[in-house]
C-alpha cells in the first residue's frame, strides 16, 4: 500500500467530506499534499471550498428548520446567541463571510445565521464567496507548511504501514473476544432454557 498513491487517487473526494465536518486540519493537510506534488494546488481549494459550502449550507438550513429548538439546550449561552444574532442583523454579510474564520463559530455561526432568518438568497452566495476565500488563505498556509514538513511526510508512509497493521491486529483481538464471549453467552442461555 503506498500513502502517495492513495493519496493522488482519493484526496479529492477525502478533502470534500473532510471539510464539510471539519474545516482547518483537513484544508492544511490538502495543502501539503499539493506542495508535494500529490495534488493539484487550485483542485485542493475547489474541494475544500466545496466541502466547506456544503457544511455551512447544511448548518444554515438545519437552523432555519430547527435552529429554535437547537439553541434552547443552550440557554446558559443565551446572551452570547442573542449578541451574536444581533450582529447578523446589524452586519450580515461580514458575518457569513468571517464566521468560518472566527474560533468557535465553525458550527454554530451558520446555526445562527439560519435561526435569524436571512434570505438563503443573500446566504448562499455570501456562504460561496466565504468558502472559497477560506479555502484559498489555509490552502496556502498549508501548501507554505509543506516546506516544513516534507522531509517528515517522505517517511511518513513507513509509519502509516506499521500503524495499520498495529490497529488491525488489535481490531482482530476484539472481534475474537467478543464472538468468543457472545458464542459462551449463548450456550449458557441454551443451558438454562433446557
Amino acid at each position: 500500500m503506498d500513502i502517495n498513491h492513495l493519496i493522488s487517487q482519493y484526496g479529492y473526494a477525502a478533502l470534500v467530506i473532510g471539510s464539510v465536518a471539519e474545516g482547518e486540519t483537513i484544508t492544511l493537510l490538502g495543502g501539503v499534499a499539493a506542495h508535494q506534488g500529490l495534488l493539484r494546488f487550485w483542485l485542493v481549494v475547489i474541494s475544500v471550498a466545496l466541502g466547506g459550502m456544503i457544511g455551512d449550507q447544511l448548518l444554515y438550513l438545519l437552523g432555519r428548520r430547527y435552529g429554535t429548538k437547537i439553541l434552547r439546550r443552550f440557554s446558559r449561552h443565551r446572551e452570547k446567541i442573542h449578541q451574536a444574532q444581533s450582529l447578523i442583523r446589524r452586519h450580515p454579510y461580514l458575518f457569513v463571510i468571517g464566521s468560518r474564520f472566527m474560533y468557535g463559530f465553525r458550527i454554530i455561526g451558520p446555526l445562527l445565521i439560519g435561526t435569524s432568518r436571512l434570505r438563503p438568497k443573500i446566504f448562499l452566495p455570501l456562504n460561496i464567496v466565504g468558502a472559497i476565500v477560506w479555502a484559498l488563505l489555509f490552502t496556502t498556509l498549508g501548501y507554505v507548511g509543506g516546506e516544513v514538513i516534507g522531509p517528515w511526510l517522505h517517511q511518513f508512509d513507513q509509519h502509516v504501514k506499521r500503524w495499520i497493521w498495529l490497529i488491525l491486529a488489535i481490531v482482530l483481538v476484539v472481534a475474537l473476544r467478543w464472538w468468543f464471549h457472545h458464542r459462551r453467552k449463548k450456550r449458557q442461555r441454551n443451558a438454562a432454557n433446557d
